[in-house]
């Protein structure tokens, strides 16, 4: 009786198209995943150019038809990343309510109608799945003039921990990751000047911003059987910085001294 050929795993990303998204795909594939790619662009920038097996889709993540029709021709995944995401800045009183909704809408719904497509697919068939929703530290601190973004994360990490307790006893594993200050994506533009580079790396704890590689490693972490214990988490991964407020306000070294009297 001839050995059985192992079932290549399969993995969807959303945002799959550039900046951080494209790295995850390239990750994934370099791992051993058939990849399929979710982008609203018409043309993937790095992951197809590289000899990996990704697929590309142009769809929007916040429409359901759309999604289950990519689900239909790639098959079902084993694993679904939702890295979608979109930020409109700017002062928040002065924010469109258009701006406001669209950022909700692909953030947030755009989220639960990726994971819940997948889900369902799961939960009918009797077969085990791996979520893992990308939010941000914006989501655990926010920041200024960021519109809806910091919201809109935040609710994907408590929509994470839904999903975890509901799906959890089919079978179905979910995780975020909440990235910091990345030298990738949405973020590169700020660290092209100097100073702001320098300003911001001298506030992390490891002295350094983070890679994309600092993130696909968790995001490919998490999808293998080594994180099989690990559910309903939202992983922070930026060095320390969202922990490190503390350190950046003035303090007399009088009090520092060891033994010191209250």
């Amino acid at each position: 009786m001839g050995m059985k050929t192992p079932v290549e795993p399969s993995m969807i990303v959303t945002g799959g198209g550039r900046g951080l998204g494209a790295a995850i795909a390239r990750a994934a594939a370099t791992a051993g995943y058939r990849v399929g790619v979710i982008d609203v662009a018409t043309t993937v920038e790095g992951p197809a150019a590289d000899g990996h097996d990704i697929v590309s889709f142009v769809a929007s993540v916040s429409d359901a038809s759309a999604i289950e029709s990519v689900f239909d021709e790639f098959g079902t995944p084993d694993v679904v990343v939702n890295n979608a995401g979109i930020v409109r800045f700017g002062p928040l009183a002065e924010h469109s309510l258009d701006d406001f909704r669209a950022v909700v809408d692909v953030n947030l719904v755009g989220t639960y109608v990726v994971a819940s497509a997948a889900a369902r697919r799961w939960i009918a068939s009797g077969s085990h799945g791996t979520i893992i929703n990308v939010t941000s530290m914006n989501g655990v601190a926010a920041g200024p003039n960021s519109g809806a973004y910091a919201a809109t994360k935040a609710g994907v990490a408590m929509l994470t921990s839904q999903m975890a307790i509901e799906w959890g006893p089919h079978g179905i594993r979910v995780n975020a990751i909440a990235p910091g200050l990345i030298d990738a994506g949405m973020s590169e533009p700020i660290y092209a000047d100097p100073a702001t580079r320098a300003a911001r790396e001298s506030k992390i704890p490891l002295g350094r911003l983070g890679t994309s590689s600092d993130i696909t490693d968790v995001v490919v972490f998490l999808a293998s059987e080594k994180s099989g214990y690990i559910h309903g988490q939202n992983i922070v991964v930026d060095g320390g910085v969202t922990g490190s407020v503390i350190a950046h306000l003035p303090r007399p070294q009088t009090v520092d001294a060891v033994g010191h009297d209250q």
